[in-house]
């Protein structure tokens, strides 16, 4: 019997220990990963003619349901079109599915100044976005990206199929104008913040903490040291501030909005964002760029990493992290 039990422990804990070491190998894939991204830039822009496919699946469906006769006149007149074909609009689409730190920033950096350098006047950007927001600095500067595009000329439009919250719609604002499904979730124009203490729970257990600082206002809330009233009232003033920049900023951006009856921190459905003036269109992306082929050419821009085997796995770790991450959230949220 005890025999038994030791053997189990024994399995038990060699299970413990290989999950440990596979981490500490994972992290470390994930470290080199990172300090490799900071000194190597090895991507490259990958360019696909999304009218042409588009084009090609609708003929192809035309002229399964044709007979003989109709696919000789079909041919002609493709002949015709393709000697007379004068398109040059073209539209280019950019995709951003935004985590917490909004790391897609990096990839819609080299996009859109591939995108720059070959524009033309007549040329359009479609962004497809797609971001329950997360940090405000990140979103800042991924904001600030789309920017470039208004800076030099470019319309820009933003399509949201399902969510443009908080950092999200600081993105969004910044379009030439807002496209939004039914569905989907706009607005959150809010700031917050959540800090845990344990500084009751440590004094009870007679475990002392010191935190010191140098600067009155250094640090405002703490983890693990005890919260005064000041340290409090300065940190809503901190987010206050950060929140009356951000409304400015959406402001600036779309003057036609009532910004202080938007920005409590409200998400509206898309039909209601229509009505409050947040986006301008009732549309999904996939029919935007359905009407778009007619008299565009359309292209997604894609910027690509070249990546090794161990950048491959420590990206593969951190993916499987943030989908538990996520699941987790999902657990606990309820649409309200």
């Amino acid at each position: 019997m005890l025999e038994n039990i030791l053997l189990n422990y024994v399995v038990f804990l060699l299970k413990i220990i290989t999950v440990v070491i596979s981490l500490i190998i994972l992290l470390a894939a994930t470290i080199k990963l990172k300090k490799d991204g900071k000194e190597n830039d090895n991507g490259v822009i990958k360019i696909t003619d999304i009218s042409e496919k588009i084009l090609n699946q609708k003929e192809e469906l035309e002229e399964s349901m044709m007979d003989e006769e109709e696919l000789k006149k079909k041919k002609k007149q493709k002949e015709t079109k393709t000697k007379n074909n004068t398109i040059s609009k073209r539209l280019f689409i950019l995709e951003f599915n935004g985590d917490i730190q909004a790391s897609g920033t990096k990839s819609l950096r080299e996009e859109i100044t591939a995108i720059i350098n070959i524009a033309k006047p007549e040329d359009e950007v479609l962004l497809k976005l797609e971001s329950p927001g997360g940090l405000v600095h990140s979103y800042g500067l991924a904001a600030s990206q789309l920017q470039r595009l208004r800076d030099n000329g470019i319309y820009l439009t933003i399509a949201v199929d399902k969510v443009a919250a908080s950092g999200g719609y600081m993105m969004a604002c910044v379009g030439n104008q807002i496209i939004a499904a039914p569905f989907s979730f706009i607005g959150s124009i809010g700031v917050i913040a959540e800090s845990v203490n344990i500084h009751k729970l440590l004094k009870k257990h007679d475990v002392d903490v010191d935190v010191i600082t140098a600067g009155k206002y250094k640090r405002t809330l703490t983890l693990i040291g005890e919260n005064t009233e000041e340290g409090k009232r300065k940190f809503q003033e901190e987010l206050s501030e950060i929140h009356m920049l951000f409304k400015n900023f959406v402001s600036k951006n779309r003057p036609e909005l009532d910004i202080d009856n938007i920005a409590t921190g409200e998400t509206w459905l898309g039909e209601k964002a229509l009505e409050l003036k947040l986006v301008d269109q009732i549309i999904t992306s996939d029919d935007f760029i359905l009407k778009a082929v007619k008299d565009r050419k359309v292209y997604l821009i894609k910027y690509k990493e070249k990546r090794s085997l161990t950048e491959k796995i420590g990206i593969q770790f951190e993916t499987s992290i943030q989908n538990i991450i996520n699941k987790i959230l999902e657990k606990n949220t309820n649409i309200k």
